[in-house]
């Protein structure tokens, strides 16, 4: 039986996400586990005139190419996506797992090493999102290795996600348009700042956003969606931060990282669990050190962590910040192999300062804020 909100899903990316029409080379990524995803987009994309190509992947192949290869093996890079993404207009791509942990016992550096080898197409995508000449969104299938990680039985997790992204109502494009139009004034009011200041519990951490500009999240780049982020000016970041919520990174889990930051350079690291891990992923390269993004989550139809960073980064009352690559869309100049976003609470004492002023607080926009910069304007 055919699940409608995966078909709503699917009509939204091809229709409203990347606005496929015709003529469009659509390319199309997927773990095997997602294949209905697969098929259900690439019904879409082609009735839409698009050019369509499907590549399925596996976390078991996966592993043993981590496991097996050697160092010049694994910085070699993927054929596929620098060919397909040169040629590509739109991205299409789903994550979902039978075993989210399936890289658990692979030792770091190979990780490490895979990354670089990704360096070519990162940089293809990133320079080609950042020019407007290529058009990606990814979103969640939901799959048991998903949802036994964040907690909940495969039917749980499906209303979860679905839910998340508003598919269960009746037109989930029209609410997705009005969140679009509240967050773009958020926006205005942000893109007239030049210091942000974030302040909670252990953080205490300021950053330059003075000539970057900021970048709403509406469901057009992630789906499900929520959140207005931009690129730090990448020398100015100072202070200290501690990200609560549990994250996972090429199948590892790593909690309770700390961070000292000076002249936009983290400094001192450590993390109650994953500590090795981190140390190597910021060794990466010479952008690994330096934050790419500093953003603000808003979705408040998701409330808990589920150890999945497309969920967990848009939890409406926390802030993330990635570190290495920056968008070149938002001002960014900081290039990196690592973009990785690292989540921190704001529901309890958090709050947000934009030049001096105090306009999130306790995970909460503070609407008269808002109002009395409107009318101003």
């Amino acid at each position: 039986m055919k699940d409608i909100r995966l078909e709503k899903l699917a009509r939204l990316l091809v229709q409203y996400s990347t606005e496929i029409k015709k003529g469009d080379f659509v390319y199309i990524r997927a773990d095997e586990v997602a294949t209905p995803w697969a098929k259900a987009v690439a019904r879409e994309a082609v009735r839409a005139g698009g050019h369509v190509e499907v590549v399925l992947t596996s976390d078991e192949i996966s592993e043993v190419i981590l496991k097996e290869s050697t160092e010049e093996q694994l910085k070699e890079g993927s054929l596929i996506n620098e060919t397909l993404l040169a040629r590509a207009d739109v991205w299409l791509t789903a994550w979902g797992s039978r075993n989210v942990k399936y890289a658990s016992n692979i030792d770091p550096e190979k990780i490490r090493n895979s990354s670089i080898g990704a360096k070519e197409w990162r940089k293809l995508y990133s320079d080609r999102m950042g020019d407007g000449t290529l058009r990606w969104c990814g979103t969640q299938f939901p799959a048991f290795g998903d949802a036994q990680e964040a907690g909940m039985s495969l039917e749980e997790y499906e209303d979860f996600v679905y839910g998340a992204g508003l598919l269960d109502k009746e037109d989930p494009v029209a609410e997705w348009k009005k969140i679009s139009k509240e967050q773009d004034r958020w926006i205005a009011y942000l893109n007239t700042k030049k210091t942000i200041r974030i302040v909670s519990g252990e953080t205490d951490v300021t950053a330059s956003v003075d000539g970057r500009k900021w970048i709403n999240c509406d469901g057009k780049v992630n789906f499900p969606d929520g959140e207005i982020f931009t690129s730090p000016v990448e020398d100015s970041v100072e202070g200290h931060v501690f990200f609560e919520l549990p994250l996972i990174y090429a199948g590892k889990e790593i909690q309770g990282i700390r961070l000292k930051i000076e002249k936009g350079r983290i400094v001192e690291a450590s993390a109650e669990k994953g500590e090795e891990l981190l140390s190597t992923i910021l060794d990466t390269d010479e952008g690994a050190r330096t934050f790419g993004e500093l953003a603000i989550g808003t979705n408040y139809g998701i409330k808990n962590g589920t150890k999945n960073i497309l969920f967990d980064e848009k939890i409406g009352g926390t802030f993330h910040m990635a570190i290495g690559d920056a968008f070149p869309e938002a001002g960014g100049k900081n290039s990196s192999v690592i973009h990785w976003d690292m989540i921190g609470e704001l529901r309890m004492e958090g709050k947000i300062y934009a030049d001096g002023e105090l306009f999130h607080e306790k995970g909460q926009f503070k609407d008269e804020v808002l109002e009395a910069f409107e009318n101003k304007q």
